[in-house]
């Protein structure tokens, strides 16, 4: 996914990365059983491209996923289930389903094209499935103005309007209602003598190793008690 987004836009992007190996994850899922872990590189592969595709067809019809998650579950896994039928090994799929000889496996493999065509069904019923039992919510969220936040919100982020702070404080000025107790702060050159007060620093010191001693103590008399008594 690293290097394809790479090829298409011309930069890097940390964000297409981690869903690439999201997508990667939902494909194997269906076939990790019984494909080669060679045949597991290649759908991993073929998944990077199935979710750049999804991504154009879903920012073509401006569809509005902004995590990619129809584009990674429902694009990466339908090819998944598709894969298995395409690359199951006979051997893994007798070890994995035992008591039935005869299983049909991966057409690429020579098994012939009855697996294939039972994962492509089984796509179709999955898509249908989930549009009769998900289509109805979802409109009924869209009549009771639910299924969409206000305009004014999503420019603003939600993070704000609905939950008071920025989820994202690039400065401190940003959010002066939200500063916590203590802020770090860049530490700017000044003409006054930089010379460390080596007092202070003693005092600091010699408390710093009181309280290692003391914890040092504690930890062995612990540890003493705790194997005699075993």
């Amino acid at each position: 996914m690293l290097f394809s987004k790479r090829l298409l836009v011309g930069h890097w992007n940390v964000i297409d990365v981690c869903n690439g190996l999201l997508g990667g994850f939902a494909a194997i899922t269906s076939g990790c059983s019984v494909v080669e872990p060679w045949a597991a590189i290649v759908c991993g592969f073929v998944a990077a491209w199935v979710l750049i595709a999804c991504n154009k067809l879903a920012e073509k019809f401006k569809y509005d996923d902004p995590l990619e998650a129809a584009q990674l579950h429902g694009g990466c896994g339908s090819w998944g289930v598709i894969f298995t039928g395409l690359f199951a090994t006979k051997r893994y799929v007798n070890e994995v389903y035992p008591g039935r000889p005869g299983r049909p496996y991966g057409l690429f493999m020579g098994g012939g094209g009855r697996l294939l065509a039972a994962q492509i069904i089984q796509v179709v019923v999955i898509i249908g499935w989930v549009t009769v039992t998900m289509g109805p919510l979802f409109y009924l969220l869209k009549k009771i103005n639910l299924l969409r936040i206000s305009r004014d919100d999503e420019m603003a982020g939600m993070d704000l309007t609905r939950h008071g702070g920025f989820a994202y404080v690039y400065h401190e000025e940003d959010d002066p209602s939200q500063k916590p107790a203590f802020m770090m702060r860049k530490v700017e050159p000044t003409n006054e003598s930089t010379t460390p007060d080596y007092q202070n620093l003693r005092q600091v010191y010699d408390i710093n190793y009181y309280i290692m001693c003391f914890l040092n103590f504690v930890c062995c008399h612990k540890s003493v008690t705790f194997f005699t008594l075993l």
